[in-house]
């Protein structure tokens, strides 16, 4: 863009306007300083320093001078500043209009609505935009939940039959939201809530960026639902079970099972599990740095992941080959379907639709990619294995978070206390100390 100041009338007898012309990309923008001065005291001699500016003579100049300076530097600011927001040169219409807020302190007219806000903001994703938390690109996935969410918000526009704008969103929204997600949607607790905190999110990054000022969402009252669900994880004999079926008729079942059981001894995620290389495995460990947080853990291999490496060592990465997610766990049900002991029922119970459901299938059919995961973790825990070890096997960073995997039902956690008083018990009888059982007071028989 070039910049100068012209004259409204060059040879008026009177205080004539002093306007502002701003060219770009064969535009042209007139913006009225709204300053006057007599033609005689402007300087439009380009040879001279004070050149359109005012001249010496004239009184009060190192003020009005200081005041064009002003407006052409918040010309040019604004103008770059569009460009970088917008990626494309403002229209004269739109450059008026930032200029009437930014110098004339008027209303800005265009400031984005909520919507064109996250418009923007996923777009910025979509363009390998890197997430300042974690350093790393935005995932699809998260891509994704952005894009449904957006869907999800102006869908309930119609249905609330209220515009939605920033200042939109206060707890009456919140009520009517969470009441239309739930109910009229009959979405279960934790994907509302999952809608809720992608929401909060946009809003929170336009707080952050100055385009919002309603800070009703961060009230206590605006909750992001939640609740813990049980699911299954195959035990370490269901593992052996699984692990012992003949699948030599199909190769392509045989790889989907042996990739899920390496899952189960390793408790990888998916993305990391497909994605070792040879170079992340050196004598009995695999080392990988996980692509969801950026931790580095460091893995032994179990007997049944050296047999299964063995059994692949043909392949760079001795590991079976990987399919798509979706086509691994449509094949993983029909494999797990195979297993006596997974034909026995899980019941769960899960709150949709504001009411608390409860549904009982067999466990084969709950089967999943990620249930490897909960496997590991919880196969473990049921060991005795500290959970900070754990952790640093699974890579979470939020015991809050891994308290999640780790399905163990009500009796098994009741049996895993009992082992550990056994242990103690057994430590007791063979040291010198008097044994527990002993040193409690012994019930006496009542007197008749």
């Amino acid at each position: 863009m070039n910049t100068n100041y012209n004259l409204k009338h060059c040879n008026s007898k009177f205080e004539t306007p002093i306007n502002l012309v701003i060219r770009w990309n064969n535009q042209k923008l007139v913006y009225s300083t709204q300053e006057k001065i007599y033609a005689d005291y402007f300087e439009a001699d380009k040879t001279k320093k004070l050149w359109q500016r005012a001249k010496y003579s004239y009184p009060g100049y190192s003020e009005l001078n200081a005041r064009l300076d002003f407006i052409e530097s918040e010309a040019k600011t604004a103008f770059r500043r569009f460009l970088n927001d917008n990626k494309r040169s403002p229209t004269p219409t739109e450059l008026r209009a930032i200029l009437d807020v930014k110098i004339r302190n008027g209303v800005d007219r265009f400031k984005p609505t909520l919507f064109q806000f996250i418009k923007t903001y996923i777009e910025e994703a979509e363009k390998n935009k890197i997430n300042a938390d974690t350093g790393k690109k935005i995932a699809k996935g998260t891509i994704q939940v952005y894009n449904r969410t957006f869907e999800m918000l102006k869908e309930f526009e119609g249905h609330w039959g209220k515009r939605i704008d920033f200042d939109s969103i206060d707890l009456d929204f919140y009520e009517d939201w969470i009441r239309y997600l739930s109910i009229h949607l009959n979405l279960a607790s934790n994907t509302v809530g999952k809608y809720t905190k992608f929401l909060k999110l946009f809003m929170r990054e336009a707080t952050e960026r100055g385009i919002n000022t309603n800070l009703k969402f961060k009230s206590s009252k605006f909750k992001v639902l939640s609740e813990i669900v049980y699911k299954i994880y195959l035990t370490e004999q269901e593992l052996y079970e699984l692990y012992n079926l003949d699948l030599s008729k199909s190769r392509r079942l045989e790889h989907v099972r042996d990739l899920f059981i390496v899952g189960c001894w390793t408790g990888l995620r998916f993305n990391d599990l497909v994605n070792i290389c040879p170079e992340n495995i050196s004598g009995d460990k695999i080392s990988i740095k996980t692509q969801k947080t950026g931790e580095v853990v460091v893995l032994p291999l179990h007997q049944m992941v050296r047999a299964i490496m063995k059994k692949y060592s043909h392949l760079p990465n001795s590991l079976p080959p990987a399919t798509c997610n979706v086509l691994m766990n449509r094949y993983l049900k029909k494999i797990a379907e195979k297993v006596p002991k997974l034909k026995e029922m899980s019941v769960s119970s899960i709150t949709r639709g504001g009411m608390l459901v409860t549904t009982a299938k067999q466990k084969w059919e709950c089967v999943t990619v990620h249930t490897a995961r909960r496997s590991f973790a919880t196969n473990l825990y049921l060991d005795g294995v500290s959970s900070l070890t754990i952790m640093k096997m699974t890579g979470h960073k939020s015991e809050k978070v891994f308290i999640s995997y780790v399905k163990a039902t009500a009796e098994e956690n009741a049996n895993l206390l009992q082992k550990h008083w056994d242990k103690k018990e057994a430590i007791a009888l063979q040291g010198a100390a008097q044994p527990v059982s002993e040193a409690l007071p012994q019930p006496t028989t009542p007197t008749q």
